[in-house]
């Protein structure tokens, strides 16, 4: 089975008065793959996934797959109809990719035996691995370390994105060695790669990705007192790209090198000025 390690970032879906800008696209997913990233999570929430609808998450995903190699793409997947998501996973696997990000079921709150039956019934009808996306602030429910070690047994489950806020449940996948532990907090990264998890699906690597790349290699290479100046320097920039509702501040950081346009479908709205103020001073302190 594929391991997932290194930083992945979480795409951003440029647009352009209203449709997907696929020239954008393809040109930061160029630009990424110089700085050395490890690979690109296509559909996920940073990518306003739920405002695509199925075509162009399917277009993105094309777009994404002729720059990029599949065995460094995985695509998003969630819904709460299952049929509904059972096809898109069929239109999904008719491509080559590394694997898939799955959350919960999201607004409905099931509980952890339905979870456990959710998560099963798509990972037997998978041909590539599955990344659980752990993520309750967003769905309403918290997998719990029982389904996690149920799930982990299955042979197409192989990682998890671990946005659950618990450290206990973060050391006791790491230590279970069953799951691929990636961070999917940015500001985590250091903790959980000192603790032994695999890597990180990092929005805010966006901007300096080649320093979050560095990260993990110093951690690799025990270079502790190296990574931790790294993220030290690094998380200003982090806790800045958070600081509206994701991923208005990372598009506008981009829209400022003209990688894009800072432009988001509703209900998102553009970061307010006094983020984009302090983005603008950030970066040009960074630049000096």
């Amino acid at each position: 089975m594929s391991s997932f390690s290194g930083i992945w970032v979480p795409l951003v879906t440029p647009f352009h008065q209203g449709e997907i800008d696929f020239p954008a696209l393809q040109a930061l997913c160029t630009r990424l793959l110089k700085q050395g990233i490890d690979g690109v999570v296509v559909c996920g929430t940073t990518g306003e996934a739920p405002m695509l609808t199925k075509d162009e998450q399917l277009q993105v995903l094309d777009a994404v797959l002729a720059i990029v190699p599949g065995h460094q793409v995985v695509m998003g997947l969630s819904g709460t109809h299952l049929p509904t998501v059972r096809a898109m996973q069929d239109a999904i696997l008719q491509r080559h990719v590394a694997g898939i990000l799955l959350p919960a079921p999201y607004y409905i709150r099931p509980s952890q035996a339905a979870l456990a039956a959710w998560f099963t019934e798509l990972a037997d009808h998978s041909t590539v691995p599955i990344i659980l996306y752990n993520v309750p602030y967003r769905t309403g429910i918290h997998l719990e370390l029982e389904t996690l070690r149920q799930l982990a047994v299955h042979p197409k489950i192989a990682a998890i994105k671990d946005c659950g806020g618990s450290l206990e449940l973060t050391l006791s996948l790491i230590a279970d060695g069953q799951l691929d532990v990636l961070c999917g907090e940015d500001s985590q990264i250091f903790s959980t790669l000192c603790h032994g998890g695999t890597g990180a699906i990092a929005a805010s690597a966006h901007l300096f990705p080649e320093q979050f790349v560095q990260l993990i290699k110093q951690v690799n290479a025990s270079d502790l007192a190296g990574a931790r100046q790294t993220f030290f320097t690094l998380l200003p920039m982090m806790r800045l790209m958070f600081s509206a509702p994701n991923p208005a501040a990372i598009k506008y950081a981009l829209s400022l090198d003209g990688l894009l346009h800072n432009e988001l479908r509703a209900p998102m709205l553009p970061a307010p000025e006094n983020v984009e103020r302090a983005i603008r001073d950030h970066l040009n302190l960074h630049t000096r």
